[in-house]
């Protein structure tokens, strides 16, 4: 490993930090777009040698100011936190390489750098929470990529984007409290905030009050930041209101990244040390995943906006991917570390798809949208295949992970057919509330004094990029499959 090499983990905070306060100084057009881009992609280009030095068996540690742990702050990338970076980073490019005009329509050209600044740093945020293995500059990283998503979200120009955030903002607050006090309770009893020595410490104090109360605390907390069913009240209106290109960065990897520390926190920490925790894991997680999943998707089937439909799509969505954490198996857990990657890219296809509509139509509702398919019949199809996708038909990536998740339920026991049934009803149901939106677009007449054209060139081309992907990573999944495998063996305590 060479010593640039070495330094890749803190260069992965680093440059879209230290480029934040540089995008404030430039108020030419589209220079802070450009080098807000260039940041991003650079993050991504190290995201990509990070997760190929991870494949290849090295082990990627960095102690800041040269202080070992636990005494001083490490940063460590495995194959759970390189997967994340990878999706993290590339939906930051890939919302800003497509997003120019888009921002253009939704940010005034005189605030653009300050919300192009606070794009980095939520940006910073999401991969330094990746990356360090401190649990106290988890906090910190969260608290960066929170306050900078409240300013993306409520940047735009539709107003009710305001009470949205403020909701979100509460309920964030909320839930970093919690989890804040989570940690300052297990400090207290074992006096490390490193999480390795953290699980190695807190064996000896496992059964006192104040790491019990910390388990709750963390766990209510982090949920709270991932929307997990029923603390999920803050995400319809947020996804929905926020500018579209906000929308398509923060609804690929925001919630995933608070699961990410959850399953870091449960299965490093509480589960090797708490008597029974691991049963009470399941037993509260799975019926509220199952709950997720039928009720996400019942209210996106009667739901008439689009954005909002998406939205309530991404509840169920997020119930797959704990559902496969709760069933305790390495295989439940790759399928749900799978469909992190995954379900990244279907929804991140799909709202792409939303800026491209957002861009000719005023309101992003089914009614809207009869006939749109002979005026803009690209985006259209883009639809459809990510729509496919996040069905999980055959040929697309959201295939392999619901195949993987169906797996793994048959392996649970006596349960598995009863999950599976779920699983497969659930897919019907994201059937139904897709083609909503296919049979008005295609099988509706439009009104006859509809001028709409295709959508922008840019953004078309990127939208389909990431359909691509979908069906690419559908036929050859061997990259996240692999490092979901990695990281799935890394939290049950094996050896990848």
């Amino acid at each position: 490993m060479t010593a640039f090499h070495s330094h890749l983990p803190v260069l992965q905070v680093i440059v879209p930090m230290l480029t934040a306060p540089l995008v404030i100084l430039l108020n030419q057009k589209r220079l802070p777009w450009i080098v807000a881009t260039a940041a991003s992609l650079c993050a991504f280009a190290i995201a990509v040698t990070l997760a190929m030095s991870v494949m290849a068996g090295q082990t990627i540690q960095y102690s800041l100011g040269a202080w070992p742990a636990p005494w001083g702050i490490e940063l460590a990338v495995d194959a759970f936190s390189a997967l994340m970076l990878l999706v993290v980073t590339g939906a930051s490019s890939v919302a800003l390489l497509a997003g120019a005009q888009s921002l253009d329509k939704d940010i005034e050209h005189h605030r653009q750098p300050l919300f192009y600044a606070a794009w980095l740093l939520a940006l910073s945020g999401l991969a330094g929470i990746l990356v360090t293995a401190d649990a106290f500059n988890i906090f910190v990283f969260m608290e960066i990529s929170s306050l900078a998503s409240y300013v993306l979200i409520s940047g735009g120009p539709d107003k009710r984007a305001l009470p949205a955030v403020f909701k979100y903002l509460v309920m964030g607050t909320i839930g970093a409290t919690f989890y804040l006090i989570g940690v300052g309770l297990i400090y207290m009893m074992t006096g490390t905030l490193n999480l390795a020595d953290m699980a190695f410490r807190i064996e000896d104090v496992a059964d006192q009050t104040p790491i019990l109360l910390a388990a709750g605390f963390i766990t209510i907390g982090l949920a709270l930041k991932a929307a997990i069913f029923p603390l999920h009240i803050w995400l319809p209106n947020a996804y929905t209101y926020a500018p579209n290109m906000v929308t398509v960065f923060l609804a690929a990897c925001a919630t995933k990244v608070a699961i990410y520390v959850l399953l870091r926190f449960d299965f490093f920490v509480f589960q090797p040390n708490l008597v029974g925790h691991d049963f009470q894991f399941t037993f509260f997680l799975l019926p509220l995943s199952l709950l997720a999943i039928l009720v996400g998707s019942s209210v996106a089937i009667f739901e008439p906006k689009l954005k909002r439909l998406m939205a309530w799509s991404s509840v169920a969505q997020i119930g797959y991917i704990t559902l496969g954490a709760s069933l305790l198996s390495v295989s439940g857990t790759t399928a749900s570390v799978l469909h992190i990657f995954n379900h990244s890219l279907a929804k991140g296809a799909l709202f792409l798809v939303m800026a491209c509509l957002g861009m000719r139509i005023a309101q992003l509702r089914i009614d809207n949208i009869a006939g749109i398919a002979q005026k803009m019949p690209w985006t259209m199809a883009a639809f459809v295949l990510a729509g496919l996708s996040l069905i999980g038909v055959p040929g697309t990536a959201g295939f392999i992970s619901k195949w993987y998740l169906i797996t793994a339920s048959f392996e649970s026991g006596a349960m598995g057919i009863a999950l599976v049934v779920i699983i497969l009803i659930s897919s019907l149901m994201a059937v139904v509330y897709i083609w909503r939106i296919v049979e008005s677009a295609y099988f509706r007449q439009p009104e006859e004094d509809l001028v709409i054209t295709e959508a922008p060139i840019p953004l078309l081309l990127m939208t389909w990029v990431v359909v691509l992907m979908n069906v690419y990573f559908g036929f050859a999944p061997g990259v996240p499959i692999e490092l979901a495998t990695g990281a799935a063996e890394l939290l049950h305590g094996q050896t990848p």
